[in-house]
């Protein structure tokens, strides 16, 4: 073998050595791909389940904070509950074959997580009536704290008690996502439906349902 031939095959050799740990290379890039790719997924989840949780957080202190008599409490609560009600009786009815199984509520939420047709069946009842998971949130927050000890006012009762109940939520309710829950909670109930505003016109919500004064 002559030494060209033998130089020749040292080479190829040596190309295949180096093509083999490219190769390696590669394989190890396209794991170290998928490693971040996941990293950053459970990093995006822990961020959102932190951002949700502190929110939650905000909306409890606010809900325990709140300077509302109990007569004014009792008014907000017949909102909440009326509402709670209406969007439990509503799944019910497009859930008819799951009413035993779904008796209250709370059993909706968590059926939400794990079954899709009760999930599609909630977010639809949500848009019927305006509202969104957060409002949500903030209304069963506030059942949570004040549920115990609230009563129920009719709404005949509510009027002769508070002439604009929008104006007791907008003055004394500061944490945003609260005030606009309650805000909608009475929409809901007043209107039948919550209407929608874009967030730069959050302040003017009010100013959607007529006081009863007028």
């Amino acid at each position: 073998m002559s030494h060209e031939t033998t130089a020749l095959i040292s080479l190829k050799e040596a190309m295949k050595r180096v093509d083999n740990k490219l190769q390696a290379l590669d394989a190890q890039f396209k794991e170290l791909d998928i490693t971040k790719d996941k990293l950053t997924q459970q990093f995006e989840h822990h961020s959102k389940t932190l951002a949700s949780q502190a929110a939650q957080d905000e909306i409890r202190t606010a809900v325990l904070a709140l300077g509302f008599t109990s007569m004014e409490l009792n008014i907000l609560y017949s909102y909440v509950i009326e509402v709670l009600i209406c969007l439990h009786t509503r799944v019910l009815q497009k859930l008819p074959d799951l009413v035993r199984s779904l008796p209250t509520l709370a059993s909706v939420l968590r059926r939400t997580v794990k079954n899709k047709r009760v999930r599609i069946v909630w977010e639809s009842v949500l848009e019927e009536y305006g509202l969104q998971e957060r409002d949500v949130t903030a209304l069963c927050t506030f059942f949570i704290a004040h549920g115990n000890k609230a009563e129920h006012y009719a709404a005949n009762v509510r009027q002769m008690y508070i002439k604009d109940v929008t104006f007791m939520i907008t003055n004394m309710v500061k944490n945003q996502a609260l005030q606009d829950g309650l805000l909608r909670a009475v929409q809901v109930i007043e209107k039948g439906k919550a209407v929608r505003t874009p967030e730069n016109q959050r302040a003017s919500l009010k100013d959607l349902i007529p006081s009863a004064k007028d």
